[in-house]
């Protein structure tokens, strides 16, 4: 057998190839420098390891060898692991899959403002440095009802710089039924800890009465913390004070009541996308709250941030706390924010913010998608998909047991389970994410966006093949 060293090309000389120098100039000298020692280093081990596959034996054929690798490699390797996918899980807001998907004005308002610069932090009137915290505001504020506003990261982010600000070393009342741990196994006690405020609980878990609140009232309390129950429900033998209550004993001991609301809904009673009960932020400013917290990704179907509304003298004490740089929002979050905010203050989110989109879309639509896949797919051998009822959840940790009837596609393919038909699915380019349910795959379109729907037939098509 020949030597290992006089089989496999040097570096230099597979450089010199034409195959390799196009591979260069798409992916840089280095890395696929890196990327051919790597399948020269493979190919080595396997003449070490004297496989009994056929081996190269002659530099020609080793350096196909390797050339063969080599662009599957360096494709691998720099391609960026977040990628798009098709939602059907049933799941509006989709945490594991990116929670809201942006309306189209966010997206070109971004790419607007990513291609250049912009004015973040600067007065383009006055001619001298300005604040970003203006950004977003005044939208805010219209539609909220809001004095004043703020924009952080995230809504534990935003729940973190309130007590931070308005409650540091004192106080902070909160009946024990709110102590509640949001996604990520964040809890309300360990973000009110972190913030240097102190737990104050009040009531049990499922009766909490407005005379708990006013019991536990002293000169150590800095305010009282509402959290709405977004991602959980108890039921049965249960009590809790109506916000105004709340909101009007505050104002009696002159302690301010913030409320944490999570979901971010804007749209009240039967508004396009609203969701029954769920309260708004404006309402919750209208009982006598003196700040509000909410998501913007969430029911408000914008980028991921903490949004904080509420009285102004108070919102400049949040703006003002050294926290608000560390959980500040960049540009493109800010771009993508007003965009969305722009949809719903003009009445147009019910078309364009795909969440609300999605919420509001009757289920007539839905089924008339399901029939038109359905039609398209009839004549893929093997292939059996038909059109079923299902309900499809809010999701996010937004409005426990609140489902909107829906339709789904129920795929089943010759000799495959559901869960094969699933993996399947899932390794597609885009990955379509189903669920498995009575030994079928249901594929729900109130989560798969209208554009989508090619990319959805083309992927059962291709499962129908394999």
């Amino acid at each position: 057998m020949p030597s290992h060293a006089r089989v496999i090309p040097s570096i230099e000389q597979l450089r010199q190839r034409d195959a390799v120098r196009r591979l260069e100039s798409r992916y840089g000298r280095e890395a696929t420098l890196v990327a051919i020692r790597h399948e020269t280093a493979a190919l080595r081990e396997r003449l070490t390891g004297g496989s009994g596959d056929a081996s190269p034996t002659d530099p020609e054929t080793a350096a196909a060898v390797i050339l063969a690798g080599l662009e599957a490699r360096l494709r691998a390797t720099l391609a960026p692991s977040l990628q798009p996918a098709i939602n059907a899980t049933g799941v509006i807001v989709h945490t594991n899959l990116g929670r809201a998907p942006l309306a189209r004005p966010a997206l070109d308002r971004i790419a607007e403002v990513a291609g250049g610069y912009a004015n973040l932090e600067y007065d383009v009137m006055a001619g001298r440095r300005g604040s970003r915290t203006v950004h977003a505001a005044r939208l805010l504020s219209q539609l909220t009802g809001a004095e004043a506003a703020a924009v952080v990261n995230n809504n534990a982010a935003a729940v973190l710089l309130v007590l931070a600000a308005l409650a540091d070393g004192r106080e902070v009342i909160i009946s024990r039924g709110e102590l509640v741990e949001i996604g990520g196994g964040f809890r309300i006690p360990d973000v009110m800890r972190q913030s240097g405020a102190i737990l104050r609980e009040v009531g049990t878990t499922n009766r909490t009465r407005a005379a708990d609140y006013s019991a536990a009232i002293s000169e150590r309390t800095a305010l009282i913390l509402r959290v709405h129950p977004s991602n959980f429900r108890i039921e049965g033998f249960t009590e809790r004070p109506a916000l105004a209550e709340v909101a009007a004993l505050g104002a009696r001991f002159d302690v301010p009541v913030v409320e944490d609301l999570g979901s971010g809904q804007l749209a009240a009673g039967t508004g396009a996308g609203a969701i029954g009960d769920e309260p708004t932020a404006g309402a919750s400013l209208d009982a006598g709250v003196s700040v509000c917290t909410f998501s913007g990704d969430k029911l408000l179907g914008g980028p991921q941030a903490g949004i904080i509304v509420g009285r102004r003298p108070l919102l400049d004490r949040i703006r003002g706390h050294p926290l608000m740089r560390a959980l500040r929002v960049d540009k493109l979050t800010i771009a993508a924010l007003e965009a969305t905010l722009i949809e719903h203050a003009t009445g147009r989110a019910d078309r364009t913010v795909p969440v609300t989109r999605m919420i509001a879309t009757p289920v007539d639509a839905l089924a008339a998608r399901g029939d038109t896949l359905c039609a398209r797919l009839s004549d893929a051998a093997g292939l059996q998909v038909s059109t079923q009822a299902c309900e499809t959840a809010i999701g996010g940790g937004s409005t426990p047991g609140v489902t909107v009837e829906s339709r789904a596609l129920v795929v089943e393919v010759a000799r495959r389970s559901a869960h094969e038909l699933a993996a399947a699915l899932r390794a597609n380019q885009p990955p379509v994410i189903g669920r498995v349910a009575d030994d079928a795959l249901w594929l729900d379109l109130r989560t798969v966006l209208p554009e989508q729907d090619e990319a959805l037939a083309a992927a059962l098509l291709r499962l129908a093949r394999c």
